[in-house]
């Protein structure tokens, strides 16, 4: 491996941990609050179980193309992302359909690409802005978007924003990684991700997956 390829694995590997790690340092601090009750400590068992395994694959296996299938409940994969960016203090919520179809995919890299979307939406939504994760389905897709309430994208722009170090706002934090890993992930899926946003109005991005 090139001393590049080798920095940019670096790079990867160092973006992707930050968001369960940090998920762990906000469970950690919200267990020791007396308000939770029994299955709300449950809840956060399974986001911190969620959140360790998700850092040793990302160690074990930085290849965002490398996929382990397997059955996902988009309920459980939608409401955690929501839950664990909230308990970091971000205003959060997630919006999911009725009757919604399993799908055929690996669990930690599209939790991954949820995560960094999230991520994303809560930089450029503010202090006072929010941001919605919702789950739904098409005739042939399951459609996980996440939308915030920013100063969004210019159309001239929307497609760069996809390429890795691109940073529309330098003064924001970010690395410019974030969209370009989660659009590696989807694709790998045969999936594909969108965004639609205009200028005041903030913006929406879109996971499309096809039905199992």
């Amino acid at each position: 491996m090139t001393s590049d390829a080798a920095a940019e694995v670096l790079a990867v590997l160092v973006h992707e941990v930050r968001s369960p790690v940090a998920a762990l340092f906000a469970i950690e601090e919200a267990f020791a609050e007396a308000r939770f009750d029994d299955d709300a400590r449950h809840e956060l068992e399974r986001l911190a179980v969620a959140a360790c395994r998700g850092i040793e694959r990302i160690v074990l296996d930085a290849s965002v193309a490398s996929l382990r299938l397997d059955r996902i409940e988009v309920e459980d994969l939608v409401r955690q992302a929501a839950t664990a960016a909230a308990l970091e203090g971000a205003r959060v919520e997630s919006r999911i359909a009725d009757d919604l179809p399993s799908i055929e995919g690996d669990p930690q890299r599209l939790r991954q690409a949820l995560d960094n979307l999230v991520s994303n939406a809560v930089t450029h939504a503010g202090a006072d802005g929010a941001v919605i994760v919702r789950a739904d389905s098409s005739e042939t897709a399951v459609l996980l978007s996440v939308a915030d309430s920013g100063a969004g994208i210019p159309l001239a722009e929307q497609d760069r924003i996809f390429e890795k170090g691109v940073r529309l706002n330098e003064a924001a934090a970010g690395s410019g990684l974030g969209l370009a890993i989660a659009r590696a992930i989807v694709e790998a899926h045969r999936g594909t991700l969108t965004v639609r946003s205009t200028p005041g109005r903030g913006s929406t991005f879109t996971i499309a997956i096809p039905r199992a």
